[in-house]
């Protein structure tokens, strides 16, 4: 079985639409579940998502990294896919997972592309296909089978941001590692928000202060400072 863990916060909006999209684009025949680890939304979020078919846990800790922890632990799925609420993988995605069970891959992930067609996101969107950590981020799925998550130590949860590039390197230590020629399509509401090359160039910013050793403290007010956002 594969389980689909989605950390949410305040995702009343598109939640019903991720699930049902979930339900059209999976491969007949392949068992899966969808858990939504809610993190204490206000917006009727976790009642709409049990509405729709999801299994919903609501986590002691708000966070991401704790959020798909507390997913992964009360998941019934030997093979685990954490996707986040405004991104939406592929037609046959769970076969796709399933073959690469099959051929050796204990964990993997997509492509990225975003549901605007600027240039400039087409252009940073190009970059992920390549097979490095360094163009690694949660917009573009992980899977990654329960074995492996647990000798890679699950998600850090002191970690506020980069917690998804973070396990990407411990999770390749004990497994291959496999970049799906095909994309999940994830949302641009924030580059429209805060403008495309600004919200580039903060992502830049962070990534490179984390690079440098930077504490969290540092990049998490360096995040709020300059994004405009409410999940943070």
């Amino acid at each position: 079985m594969i389980s689909i863990i989605i950390p949410t916060y305040n995702e009343a909006e598109g939640i019903t639409r991720l699930i049902q999209h979930l339900r059209r684009q999976a491969t007949s025949g392949i068992p899966y579940e969808v858990i939504v680890a809610d993190g204490g939304s206000t917006d009727g979020t976790r009642e709409l998502a049990q509405a729709a078919g999801a299994t919903v846990l609501l986590c002691p800790v708000k966070g991401r990294g704790a959020q798909m922890n507390a997913g992964a632990e009360g998941a019934s799925g030997e093979i685990l896919y954490f996707l986040h609420a405004d991104s939406y993988p592929p037609e046959g995605f769970t076969q796709d997972i399933a073959d690469a069970i099959r051929q050796g891959y204990g964990s993997g992930c997509y492509r990225l592309a975003f549901d605007q067609p600027h240039w400039f996101l087409r252009v940073n969107c190009w970059f992920t296909r390549f097979n490095v950590n360094a163009v690694r981020f949660g917009d573009q799925s992980l899977f990654v089978t329960r074995e492996i998550f647990a000798k890679a130590g699950q998600f850090r949860e002191d970690l506020v941001v980069m917690e998804d590039q973070e396990i990407i390197g411990r999770i390749r230590r004990h497994t291959r590692f496999k970049v799906f020629p095909r994309s999940v399509v994830t949302s641009a509401r924030k580059y429209r928000e805060n403008g495309i090359y600004k919200l580039q160039g903060v992502f830049f910013l962070i990534y490179f202060m984390y690079q440098l050793g930077f504490s969290q403290e540092k990049l998490v007010e360096m995040y709020r400072k300059l994004i405009r956002q409410d999940k943070v």
